[in-house]
């Protein structure tokens, strides 16, 4: 038959476009399944992790007194008026919590303490049964041979010294502290040998005492969040102090550390920053120097005076005399008070510079960073969270604490992806997603230890769905789903907590497929072998529950599955661009694509 001149050029575009998508989806298998644990040094570290206020619950119970947090959500700020009062049950549930570790294969849980369960009043007599439950909790860990990494504080400041004397506001938060981290230390630090003294000391201050969406909620005009009435504070100087005493708290409880305890308990300890990283939105000088600015406002508030002993000079510069000053005693317990920095790492924010904001006389923190931010952090647009991938973020964020920070030892103690669960209540089984996010992140801790970075572990958040800081429960991020409706809280596995076993366990890293339903799950075999009947090879994908496959039967493009509507559909451009629905990630390289 006759070709015309356009028939034979869709003939050339499509076969050219099909050994362009055969060579692009072949480099994205084999990169892929180049990477096992075992890749990583010997001694790392994988786990997951959560918080007191955030998974405990039994917020009045056995002797526990109030923290801001209790008292926040309890005054209603919280969204959809939420609580943790209950959250996951941790408290009542730590030894199924244990057992769902040890079956995923976890080296390690982090978890914080709560200091008004240990310590009610915030200094003082220490509560007998909060320190037997947190004794369970650590003995329960291991026994199951699970390492506990423990954070001392991570937002939920006893509402007792909140009233006293104003809090972080006050330097006598430094001594009430370190003896708090005094009885952690004598309590648990026998079994205990990885410490973080203070969770995110760089957004707790702009959080609590700029914008006043977090506790204690102060602020001033005109700086408060949009929905937040500023009713005490003052933005322009307020986060600064604050951060200035988390920042010498936590240097006197290292001291503290390594003076009495380090020599016989052989732990190690620092403390863990939110580490977003800022990108220049242009290639403009202005736009590049607002990135650096950013990112010294950010991670370098804490990292510069912990590794150079002051603040970064651009701080000192845009900042003034609202910025505290570190006295020379101050400076030298400051610097190298760590033996290892956490980061929390979520991905990227781009920046423009907005150098109008140093005209202004007034000014809070972000004025003092001059950049306005092109994509705000955590947006909650429904696919939000879900899409924002950028593991070219936590890279950058390693090589700059490698070069500008002398390489310090460094645990990615956060890092995860939410969604927003479904109206009607029906549970979020297949999150396809979220284990394709987790694995080109671990991806990129591999790529940047390969290049010189001292990385030690990396922890997903979170273990299972919690209360949330920011969204309370109207996103999840759990590897293990929490049914919130049930007085029970009962858990359930998401495709991607058996995609993180099946990795923990020695698994490759692959992309991992998703039923439309409950009926299936199904996880990539490391062998290629025909299917029956077939002609030409294809991956092999076991089925584990649906009723009319055996397992080992191989699936085409395009061919129905039970259990849904879902049809395979999978084109080169959504596996490109990332999207997940239904089974759409299941395909077979050996087939024809029409």
């Amino acid at each position: 038959m006759e070709l015309t001149r356009g028939d034979s050029l869709r003939r050339v575009l499509r076969a050219v476009s099909l050994i362009l998508a055969s060579t692009v989806l072949s480099e994205v298998v084999s990169a892929a399944a180049a990477t096992t644990r075992a890749d990583f040094p010997e001694g790392f570290v994988f786990g997951a992790g959560t918080s007191a206020y955030q998974v405990e619950g039994a917020w009045a119970e056995d002797g526990k007194k109030a923290s801001v947090w209790d008292t926040f959500t309890h005054n209603g700020y919280s969204i959809d008026h939420a609580t943790g009062d209950v959250a996951a049950d941790q408290y009542h549930k730590y030894k199924e919590d244990v057992k769902l570790m040890h079956d995923m294969g976890l080296d390690a849980y982090r978890f914080s303490i709560a200091w008004s369960r240990l310590i009610p009043d915030g200094r003082g007599a220490v509560n007998p049964k909060g320190l037997e439950y947190y004794n369970n909790l650590i003995n329960e860990l291991l026994s199951y041979g699970i390492q506990p990494h423990a954070t001392i504080y991570h937002f939920d400041l006893p509402q007792a010294l909140q009233d006293e004397y104003n809090g972080l506001l006050s330097p006598r938060i430094i001594d009430d502290f370190t003896a708090y981290a005094d009885v952690c230390f004598s309590s648990f630090g026998d079994r205990v040998q990885h410490w973080t003294t203070v969770n995110e000391p760089n957004i707790e201050p702009i959080g609590g005492y700029d914008q006043g969406y977090l506790p204690p909620r102060r602020c001033s005009y005109p700086f408060g969040f949009d929905a937040v009435p500023c009713t005490g504070g003052n933005s322009t100087t307020e986060p600064y102090i604050v951060a200035h005493h988390l920042l010498l708290a936590h240097a006197s409880a290292v001291s503290l550390y390594k003076r009495k305890y380090q020599a016989e308990q052989r732990g190690q300890i620092g403390l863990t920053l939110l580490a977003y990283w800022y990108e220049s939105e242009t290639e403009k000088p202005e736009d590049r120097e607002a990135a650096a600015r950013a990112n010294d406002f950010s991670i370098g508030w804490f990292m510069h005076p912990l590794v150079y002993g002051d603040y970064p000079p651009v701080m000192r510069r845009n900042v003034g005399s609202r910025l505290p000053e570190l006295t020379p005693d101050e400076s030298a317990r400051v610097r190298g008070s760590f033996d290892f920095v956490g980061i929390n790492q979520y991905g990227a924010i781009l920046v423009e510079a907005d150098l109008s904001q140093l005209k202004r006389e007034l000014r809070d923190y972000y004025g003092d960073t001059a950049a306005k931010f092109v994509t705000p952090p955590f947006q909650s647009s429904r696919e939000q969270l879900r899409s924002r991938e950028a593991p070219w973020g936590l890279s950058k964020m390693l090589e700059h604490l490698r070069t500008k920070y002398r390489n310090p030892p460094v645990v990615i103690y956060e890092n995860g992806v939410g969604h927003e669960p479904d109206p009607s209540g029906e549970f979020m089984y297949d999150d396809e997603f979220r284990a394709h996010f987790l694995q080109v992140y671990i991806e990129a801790a591999l790529s940047s230890i390969r290049n010189g970075s001292d990385v030690r572990g990396y922890f997903v958040w979170s273990f299972l769905d919690v209360f949330e800081i920011l969204f309370a429960y109207r996103f999840r991020f759990g590897l293990y789903g929490v049914d919130f409706g049930d007085e029970q809280r009962t858990r359930y596995a998401r495709s991607s907590a058996r995609w993180y076993a099946s990795f923990l366990h020695g698994g490759e890293l692959r992309p991992v497929a998703t039923s439309g339903d409950r009926a299936g799950f199904y996880s990539m075999m490391d062998e290629q072998a025909p299917g029956p009947g077939r002609k030409s090879p294809c991956w092999q994908w076991q089925i584990e529950s649906t009723p009319d496959r055996g397992k080992g039967d191989c699936i085409r493009v395009g061919e129905p599955i039970s259990g849904g509507s879902e049809r395979l559909q999978e084109t080169v451009a959504a596996r490109l661009l990332g999207r997940s629905s239904g089974l759409d990630s299941i395909w077979c390289p050996g087939l024809s694509i029409e």
